[in-house]
């Protein structure tokens, strides 16, 4: 099996090593000092008692690895869609896509029933670049649980986790997707395979959509936005606008909404990836965490006056810092279109 995994940051890093020493033929597309030091010394995961590291084919050019069995997408939603026409060369006849990405992904309405097939999102795929350069019926949907991050050139810390949600987009099980699930365990991770990835998608997105923007305005850990009454009370708020949507296009809930609040305060005081990236002034993930729902928002005719009244207030701040939008603005529209 020969697995690319394109963008290997945080979570791709600590995937390639983990895949490799489970024998997979793994190569990596990254860039800048940390595709220097994997060249030169391999990667590293450091966790809290053990050390592990693996040496792979890494470039900044996809050329140079050609067609591949799988891809893994481990960019943020912004950079993969900016990213899509260098991942080409990659693409055989049969290669199968797995998006690792949070928020909604971009192929969200591909297999589903008739009323809703084939929408397509502008929020998270204007100009539906991955759509018509990918293909939808390449993927399989993936959700992330594991936090890692970048300590130094090469060297990956991993803080806790080693959960990943499979599912194919058209709730039918495949060979492919037992394969790449074979792949991950063999490597010491723990896939979870899903009849509709859509259910576990909303499950995280649950807290991302609400926690993610509340943290970065407040300058909170999670622990505090998840516990302070105020703060609180607009979390849920969102997350039962966030529910409605969900289940108007067929989405289950397998948990409520009082226990994914008390969960995300268990996690302790934590800062949520996107006041980290306020904090470094990166890009914000606004829209594949935000402006995606307020997009199905409309199309569901669900009124979302949290969801509105937060992401005004999350773009605006974004805008002041110069971390947003991360679209151009010619592309960028509320609206999605059909097929």
């Amino acid at each position: 099996m020969k697995v690319c995994i394109f963008g290997a940051g945080a979570i791709g890093g600590y995937m390639a090593v983990m895949m490799k020493r489970g024998g997979v033929d793994v190569s990596l597309v990254a860039r800048g000092p940390h595709l220097a030091a994997i060249k030169a010394n391999g990667l590293k995961v450091v966790f809290k008692d053990k050390e592990l590291s693996a040496a792979m084919p890494a470039t900044n050019d996809p050329r140079e690895l050609g067609p591949q069995d799988y891809v893994i997408i481990a960019l943020k939603a912004h950079q993969a869609w900016e990213s899509v026409d260098q991942l080409k060369p990659l693409l055989g006849p049969n290669t199968v896509v797995v998006t690792a990405q949070n928020g909604v992904p971009w192929w969200y309405f591909y297999g589903l029933d008739e009323k809703f097939a084939d929408l397509r999102l502008k929020s998270v795929d204007p100009g539906n670049r991955q759509w018509n350069a990918i293909g939808p019926q390449r993927v399989i949907g993936a959700t992330v649980y594991p936090a890692t991050e970048i300590t130094e050139p090469g060297v990956i810390k991993h803080i806790y986790g080693d959960q990943f949600g499979l599912g194919e987009p058209n709730r039918q099980p495949s060979a492919r997707l037992t394969e790449f699930a074979d792949a991950l365990t063999a490597g010491g991770l723990k896939p979870r395979l899903y009849d509709d990835i859509r259910d576990d998608i909303w499950i995280k997105l649950w807290g991302n959509l609400c926690f993610n923007p509340l943290s970065a305005l407040t300058h909170a850990t999670l622990d505090i936005v998840a516990t302070d009454p105020g703060t609180r009370a607009v979390a849920k708020a969102m997350m039962l606008e966030a529910q409605q949507i969900g289940q108007h296009f067929g989405a289950h809930f397998r948990v409520d909404v009082e226990r994914r609040i008390n969960g995300a305060a268990g996690v302790g005081a934590h800062r949520t990836s996107m006041l980290q990236d306020l904090d470094k002034k990166r890009p914000l993930e606004i829209d594949a965490l935000l402006t995606s729902v307020q997009e199905m928002g409309h199309l569901a005719n669900v009124k979302t006056p949290y969801i509105d009244t937060v992401l005004a207030l999350v773009q605006q701040m974004g805008r002041s810092n110069g971390v947003y939008p991360t679209f151009p603005e010619e592309v960028r529209t509320p609206e999605a279109v059909t097929a």
